[in-house]
């Protein structure tokens, strides 16, 4: 049920707060004196460990549905136990490797530490930049680079798991014969317009015989009958007084929305040093060499360089220039925020300015709108209250300014508050009896509703559908009439027969895979032809048609040609990353069930509550 609009948003920016800021939960959550969550062999699990898995798996699971996952709906997904599985099993591998003697020195541990971006500076590494990342993420330097060393021994002894498996040959080979091997074919299409007399219309007889075969075709899908209320912006924006003060409020906080000076459309290629840019623009004024030229020079694209359009202010010490160039001149160099730099002027934008006459309609629906949402928000906790207090949808349309409405409703359906997400979900969840709830739609508006009924899957009488099932049997007698006439030309092709020969407009087509589309064919086009022997001739029923197939040739795949080849490649290193990853998969599990784990289910319970 929707709670009062004291939390109505509460949840979402609790999460949103636990999402941005629980980085530096190791050293601020639970309590000072709490690290771990448990040991696994002689490595500990921390808490921070755990916490970003879980943060990490939260915001994967947010990335594939659209929108921000709640804790809660995470653990329905069983998202924390996958954390957990994932801490434990690093730190299994990680006590496995230290138990072998496997770990890296000091130097590598630096050279990996070089190579992260995060901590890069003009120069490269900056040491500086490394301490305040490491800061930011509440971890020590010493916490950090063990975790990089840890990580480096996983990956050794993974390695040493894994290598020496051979690509499988064999399966390779096998794979690529079946999937490249060509056929060619010749096939033609026979559609109603070679049948030679019309077919004849359905009888009474034919019809009833054709609708007793086919009952779903003429059945009606469960329907729900709904009675509901709703309340949506549009419904109330000519009842929203908007002051004109308000309208040119907004149009002065938008001024640069609504008048935008002169711009123009640049392009930036920065050096770096004022020398080698003025050696470049000294080459553009000699004619040596294009603006592109330069571009290329340093390994950059146009779209590399190009800022778009932008305002004079924003070029700064360049704008003067730039604004007094001719479309198509380079200028400079003029220092920018990234160094010394040249620019292309391109094109001229001229300034564009909309009064607040002109601005004034939109600008005083936008907060008509504004203040219709902002009317139900307000208006929500009052229904709330009256449907607790026992009060039905007729109830709500009559006290408030909710309207009622009725519906008799399938998924399938979509018209007015069906063509709402939300709607069409509770109205395909809610139960006789259930207790009603105010619903959020997407434009602002709320909703509830009530089950009356289910009128389940109803087949509808022949006289209401007669004209369905004349059609659909004609559509039927007509297409067995054609697939009649296709075996009947077909019984004329032979291996060398010319289809042009029997009155048909063959065509022709070579070198097909199992993984060919021809354009016209059924879904099951490829399967019946590569099923099919030379010379032999297939009618394939293609629903409104049928199609004449001959196969004239079987190929198999050039094993030099540089695409099968390296079509092979891949299926042989992709199977032998897969076995590879199975029996490391097994390795882990081995390990991991012979490695004494204890885990603190309270500290565990402690820091998913750090979510809620």
């Amino acid at each position: 049920m929707a709670q009062k609009k004291k939390t109505r948003f509460g949840a979402w920016v609790i999460v949103g707060v636990i999402l941005l800021g629980l980085v530096g939960f190791g050293a601020g959550g639970l309590s000072g004196n709490i690290r771990n969550i448990g040991t696994v062999g002689e490595k500990d699990v921390t808490v921070a460990a755990y916490q970003r898995a879980l943060n990490e798996q939260i915001r994967g699971l947010s990335a594939q549905f659209g929108q921000q996952i709640s804790f809660q709906q995470a653990q329905n997904f069983g998202i924390d136990q996958m954390a957990l599985n994932q801490v434990v099993l690093l730190r299994t591998l990680d006590n496995e490797a230290s138990q072998l003697g496997i770990s890296v020195g000091d130097e590598r541990v630096f050279e990996q530490l070089r190579a992260i971006p995060s901590f890069q500076g003009a120069g490269g590494f900056n040491r500086e930049t490394y301490r305040m990342a490491l800061q930011q993420s509440g971890q020590s330097a010493a916490e950090f680079e063990a975790g990089l060393r840890e990580e480096t021994a996983r990956t050794l002894l993974q390695g040493a798991v894994v290598s020496g498996i051979p690509a499988p040959d064999a399966y390779a080979d096998a794979l690529v014969q079946y999937i490249s091997e060509n056929r060619s074919i010749t096939w033609a299409v026979v559609s109603a317009d070679d049948l030679t007399s019309p077919v004849p219309g359905a009888t009474a007889a034919a019809q009833q015989e054709y609708y007793d075969a086919n009952p779903a075709e003429f059945r009606l899908p469960e329907s729900r009958d709904i009675t509901y209320v709703w309340l949506t912006p549009n419904m109330i924006l000519d009842d929203m007084v908007v002051p004109d003060e308000a309208v040119e409020r907004l149009y002065e906080e938008r001024i640069a929305e609504f008048v935008q000076p002169e711009r123009r459309l640049v392009e930036r290629l920065v050096y770096l040093d004022a020398a080698r840019a003025e050696e470049a623009m000294a080459r553009v004024n000699a004619g040596e060499a294009s603006f592109e030229d330069l571009v290329a020079e340093r390994g950059l694209s146009i779209t590399d360089v190009d800022l778009g359009d932008v305002s004079q202010e924003e070029l700064r010490s360049a704008g003067e220039a730039v604004f007094a160039a001719e479309a198509g001149d380079v200028v400079g160099p003029f220092n920018s925020s990234l160094g010394p730099a040249l620019f292309r002027m391109n094109a001229v934008l001229a300034a564009q300015e909309e009064t607040l006459e002109d601005a004034a309609p939109l600008l005083r629906d936008e907060l008509a709108a504004e203040a219709a949402r902002q009317y139900i928000n307000d208006n929500a906790d009052t229904i709330i209250d009256l449907l607790a207090g026992g009060a039905t949808m007729e109830d709500l349309a009559e006290r408030t300014d909710m309207r009622l409405g009725t519906i008799n409703w399938t998924p399938e359906n979509t018209d007015d508050i069906a063509a709402y997400d939300a709607f069409r979900r509770e109205a395909e969840a809610v139960a006789e009896g259930q207790f009603p709830e105010i619903f959020d739609l997407a434009d602002g508006g709320i909703f509830a509703l009530r089950l009356d009924g289910i009128v389940p899957p109803t087949l509808q009488p022949l006289d209401d559908v007669r004209d369905a099932v004349s059609a659909s049997w004609q559509a039927q007698a007509r297409q067995e009439a054609v697939i009649a006439k296709a075996e009947e030309i077909a019984a004329d092709i032979l291996p060398l027969t010319g289809f042009d020969t029997v009155g048909l407009e063959p065509l022709v087509e070579e070198n097909l895979t199992r993984r060919s589309f021809i354009e016209g064919t059924p879904p099951a086009f490829n399967d019946q032809i590569f099923a099919m022997s030379v010379g032999e001739v297939r009618v394939i029923d293609a629903e409104d048609r049928a199609l004449i197939v001959r196969l004239d040739d079987i190929a198999a795949p050039d094993l030099s040609d540089p695409s099968v080849v390296a079509q092979r490649d891949a299926v042989a290193e992709n199977a032998r990353a897969g076995i590879s990853q199975d029996i490391f998969d097994a390795y882990a599990t081995s390990v991991r069930q012979r490695t004494e784990t204890s885990l603190n289910q309270q500290t565990i319970n402690a820091v998913n509550a750090q979510f809620q």
